[in-house]
């Protein structure tokens, strides 16, 4: 099986394969990829260093062409690439696609964003003395992504980062290194300089701890857990450099009783457990008002009886395998400390079996769940939600803002009072209305809250924040 290397200076090296196993399928290999080591990190950031000065006043033509011709890429490969995506993560086949699409069209947007640099020329407070305001790139960004978004987080992450200027050591998740190297490949063929982008796959406590112990890295950008997120941040401030963390959500989706009954179930089905659950963004917290409790309830119960859970590549799954055995693990415990913690588990939760050996987890739905319980505080990161029952509006906006956590929230209602003010007060740094708290589009801010986020916001032009520094000079005329 051919190895798959990491990319350092613009050649690929490697020799120390780990394969990649497709969660649907655990017979499945769906290839072998390089593991770096330490010294490879450190090897990948010099390059990086090195490149710098020639890719941080290259022009803009150039680096809109690149971007441009690797956007051009993916959206002809984007059924090639979604399969890659849902054989290595377990997404079904059509979310894999659009996650695809998606990550295209980031690549597009920042291609355009490219062209539209731009600073301000205004007049001093002094006399015959002007000001000009500029953003320069930051320099050697690293970027660490996570296993649950794998085209699309590694595409918001790098396509800014080249867009204004910056070189690029980007470490994926170990779990899902497919659609990251074909991400580098790809750019690596549209003409990129030596060293503007280098990849280096392996574990975070090689290649990761490698990242956060360089002087030589002005930038992190992560994804992941709260914990990783912290080592993130106590590293960087050590070195005085920049970092963005989106870590964990605990997001809270409320249905009040004059919700249309259809629309609330298939917003909270969406959330709580298309992806298997597995999104930062995802809701694993219904919170319903008493009118329409016990209906919602049963319209949930039904629903999810509908719900066909299979390998991700089958036509007509709704919902695929969790992404491997550690997480499934995950899964399975917090469905027990539910019940131990007197939660009633009214759906689901069962280990299933399919054709082919995997990783397969009936959606679960808890009722007479309290909001001080685990299950409503911790983030499980799978298909597992429960239902808190509350007395009315002001008791559920309490209740939704009474997390640790603030990236998404939703709520379910006909009222133009109730939407216009939970948008306003609901402490999450997006609100949805109506619609699932997960999917998002690609040209506007994406962040959070509270424990959720630390930094500027991330996608569109808001990314301009993270990836440049900005410059004021003055001359006397």
């Amino acid at each position: 099986m051919t190895l798959h290397q990491n990319l350092i200076a613009g050649e690929w090296v490697g020799t120390d394969g780990v394969a990649n196993i497709n969660p649907s399928n655990t017979n499945d290999v769906i290839g072998d990829y390089a593991r770096a080591s330490a010294d490879d990190a450190k090897a990948a950031i010099a390059a990086a260093k090195a490149a710098f000065p020639a890719w941080s006043r290259s022009g803009i033509l150039e680096r809109h062409a690149i971007l441009k011709k690797t956007a051009d890429e993916i959206i002809a490969r984007k059924d090639e690439l979604g399969r890659l995506l849902s054989r290595e993560e377990g997404k079904t086949l059509a979310e894999g696609i659009g996650e695809t699409v998606r990550a295209g069209q980031i690549f597009e947007f920042f291609a355009g964003e490219a062209l539209r640099l731009a600073g301000e020329v205004i007049p001093s407070v002094r006399p015959n003395i002007g000001v000009e305001i500029t953003r320069e790139p930051v320099g050697v960004v690293g970027i660490i992504t996570p296993w649950n978004f794998p085209i699309a987080i590694p595409a918001w992450k790098i396509a800014p980062a080249l867009c204004y200027g910056n070189t690029v050591v980007f470490k994926p998740a170990e779990l899902v290194p497919g659609c990251s190297w074909a991400i580098v490949d790809i750019l690596h063929r549209a003409g990129l300089p030596k060293g503007v982008l280098n990849l280096v796959m392996g574990k975070g406590s090689v290649v990761g701890q490698a990242m956060l112990d360089s002087p030589d890295i002005q930038a992190i950008t992560f994804t992941g857990s709260v914990g990783t997120g912290k080592r993130v941040a106590a590293a960087s401030v050590e070195h005085n450099r920049k970092f963005q963390l989106e870590m964990g959500g605990k997001n809270p989706f409320v249905v009040l009783d004059d919700a249309d009954l259809s629309v609330a179930v298939e917003a909270a089905v969406n959330s709580a457990f298309f992806s298997t659950g597995q999104r930062c963004t995802a809701s694993s917290r219904l919170i319903v008002t008493e009118g329409i409790h016990d209906k919602f309830v049963a319209a949930m119960g039904e629903r999810m009886k509908g719900l066909v859970i299979d390998d991700a590549l089958k036509a007509g799954t709704h919902i695929g395998p969790v992404v491997d055995q550690g997480q499934l693990n995950q899964d399975t415990d917090y469905i027990a400390i539910g019940k131990n913690e007197g939660a009633r588990l009214a759906f689901g939760g069962a280990l299933i079996s399919r054709d082919t050996p995997g990783f397969y987890l009936e959606p679960a739905l808890f009722t007479e769940a309290t909001n001080q319980m685990r299950i409503s505080r911790e983030e499980i990161f799978g298909p597992v939600a429960a239902v808190i029952r509350v007395k009315d509006y002001d008791e559920a906006l309490a209740v939704a803002n009474d997390t640790p956590f603030g990236l998404s929230s939703g709520i379910a209602t006909t009222s133009l009072k109730h939407a216009t003010h939970f948008k306003r007060n609901a402490e999450a740094g997006m609100v949805m209305v109506n619609l699932p708290t997960a999917g998002v589009d690609f040209h506007v801010p994406f962040g959070g809250r509270k424990g959720s986020s630390y930094g500027s916001r991330e996608q569109g032009k808001y990314a301009a924040e993270f990836y440049t520094t900005v410059k004021t000079a003055y001359t006397l005329a």
